[in-house]
């Protein structure tokens, strides 16, 4: 049985720098925290516990801990009231993110109203419309975009999560173009997603069996999962090799095996190796 390993598979740019900030600050500050996950994969957060990077659900006024910003970003009022309260704030924002907090404020500048493609409680959302002043939309299909109230919507201005389906995404731009008149359209998907999607709208159809590996609380890996499923029935998304079903593999002469943008190397190699085992 053939497996074959996308070349996208494993941590995108963004994961990797944050997870990259977050050793090193270890290294340098003895009590470090990070709010929430600093990206969405158990297997690394239990790996930056291990280091002695300790999650919290709430700030509260401290003197001299580190505060290390999740690679989905945060917004402008935490993180204000995080170095209030005393954190020493390192900001792991991946750098495409950032891009859009800018892109937002700028265009709320404008004076348009910002309309953000993506899901509504994801963690990268609720950044980008924590740096603004005025009330953002959030949309994450062509029917929630069809209950805009558009006839108050004079400017605009679209962004999308940098994790989002582009094809889904351009079809909901395609309404909103049409509905109002001065609109500004930032295509804000990063390039490892579109590379990511790009693969996977190939590996389903030239393999028996397709796999995606990666955490349940990964937006971009269901995605990547919501897509192969609509190519080949034979798709399954497995967080780790423990997942692996020997009935998958019955008569079948490939595998096809990609990842979320969080999910480690090591949990790839696992489910790999169980996968030949099996197979043998």
């Amino acid at each position: 049985m053939k497996i074959n390993l996308a070349k996208s598979a494993g941590f995108c740019f963004g994961v990797r720098r944050a997870i990259t900030i977050a050793l090193k600050t270890t290294a340098k500050h003895k009590d470090v925290r990070m709010l929430g996950d600093i990206v969405h994969n158990e297997d690394v957060i239990a790996m930056m516990e291990r280091t002695g990077v300790k999650k919290i659900r709430t700030l509260r006024k401290n003197r001299g801990q580190t505060l290390v910003i999740r690679a989905h970003g945060l917004s402008a009022s935490v993180f204000k009231r995080a170095q209030k309260l005393g954190y020493i704030v390192v900001d792991a924002t991946c750098p495409m993110v950032k891009e859009i907090h800018r892109i937002a404020r700028r265009m709320e500048q404008e004076k348009r109203r910002i309309i953000i493609i993506g899901d509504k409680k994801h963690d990268e959302v609720r950044g980008i419309k924590g740096q603004l002043k005025t009330k953002a939309f959030v949309v994450s299909s062509v029917g929630a975009a069809a209950r805009l109230p558009f006839p108050k919507i004079k400017k605009a201005a679209v962004v999308i999560q940098s994790t989002q389906d582009e094809e889904n995404a351009l079809g909901i731009l395609q309404l909103i173009a049409s509905k109002v008149r001065d609109l500004k359209f930032f295509n804000t998907i990063c390039a490892p997603t579109r590379v990511k999607q790009a693969e996977i709208k190939a590996i389903p159809l030239k393999n028996d069996v397709a796999i995606i590996i990666g955490s349940g609380a990964s937006a971009n890996t269901r995605r990547l999962f919501e897509i192969a499923r609509k190519l080949n029935p034979r798709t399954y998304w497995v967080r780790s090799a423990g997942d692996i079903r020997p009935r998958w593999l019955k008569g079948i002469s490939s595998i096809g095996i990609t990842t979320g943008a969080s999910t480690p190397d090591s949990t790839t190699q696992q489910v790999i190796t169980r996968l030949r085992a099996l197979s043998a």
